[in-house]
């Protein structure tokens, strides 16, 4: 009896020092918790709410008017047509700097990575002031351009190029660390088995990669969509030529049309929530 009561007080002991220990990580837990849903609320959902409420403060009708307006509907168009552009051609570009980084051993290779992430380090204004000084009309190679007649700032085709260049580093970004983790492993026993490099690709690479590369993909969709400075500098904001959403809105604000203002952004607003539901369920999909 003596023994088994001896033993009896330590193990209570224990679990009341467990329980004494595991409050404090309790609260800790919560008050971490409920920090994130405030500034989750003060930062992303009071600007949000204010966003639709000014859109809406007039009414549905006046709401959608402002929409129709052909001016905002051919920045809505263009911003559309620049991500159609400039989001497939970074997906093969991604996949072939991933592929040739992660498979292949060459001199100069961590300085080619470095390179590739230029953009995020450069400022999206000094990037679109590269592209005037370079393909502008008093630029590097804008007399040349302008004795075969060609124009290219202050065009459409400038918006896709600044825009290119911007984005260019997101898909590789998701890439390369997940085709590092998978090595190569797969690809070898493929070409042993007698496949051609394309089969390799497509029925082997592609497949290991597929949720990295929309993940990429949405994420370049993204910031196409909401790119403003470099956008702003060599398209001229030309008044329902040149004009993307985010240009468009800034050129309402200045027109005093608050509620036009307001109603083209939440249509940016908008294509942001759904690029971040695509972006969680990606990444659910990737996870799993």
């Amino acid at each position: 009896m003596q023994t088994a009561t001896n033993l009896a007080v330590p193990a209570t002991a224990g679990r009341s020092t467990r329980r004494h220990g595991i409050a404090p990580l309790r609260r800790s837990q919560w008050l971490l918790v409920m920090t994130a849903i405030i500034l989750s609320v003060l930062i992303i959902g009071v600007p949000m709410a204010v966003i639709f409420t000014y859109a809406f403060r007039e009414g549905v009708a006046v709401y959608f008017s402002q929409i129709a307006q052909p001016a905002t509907l051919h920045a809505v168009w263009l911003t559309v047509l620049t991500a159609l552009v400039v989001v497939p051609i970074n997906m093969v570009f991604g996949i072939c700097v991933a592929w040739l980084v992660t498979r292949f051993r060459f001199p100069g290779r961590q300085l080619l990575v470095t390179f590739i992430e230029i953009p995020f380090s450069v400022s999206p204004i000094v990037a679109g002031v590269t592209y005037l000084f370079l393909y502008g009309s008093q630029g590097l190679l804008g007399p040349l351009l302008e004795s075969y007649d060609i124009k290219i700032m202050f065009t459409v085709p400038a918006i896709f190029l600044v825009s290119l260049f911007v984005t260019s580093p997101f898909v590789a970004r998701e890439l390369i660390p997940l085709m590092q983790a998978q090595g190569s492993e797969d690809e070898e026993a493929a070409i042993t088995l007698g496949a051609t490099g394309l089969q390799t690709f497509f029925y082997v690479t592609l497949p290991n990669i597929r949720w990295a590369l929309l993940y990429g993909a949405v994420l370049c969709n993204a910031r196409v969509m909401g790119e403003f400075g470099a956008v702003s500098v060599v398209s001229g904001a030309i008044r329902g030529q040149t004009n993307t959403l985010p240009l468009q809105i800034e050129l309402l604000f200045n027109d005093y049309n608050v509620t036009g203002a307001f109603a083209a952004s939440s249509t940016l607003a908008l294509i942001a929530v759904v690029t971040l539901i695509l972006k969680y369920l990606l990444e659910r999909k990737q996870m799993s």
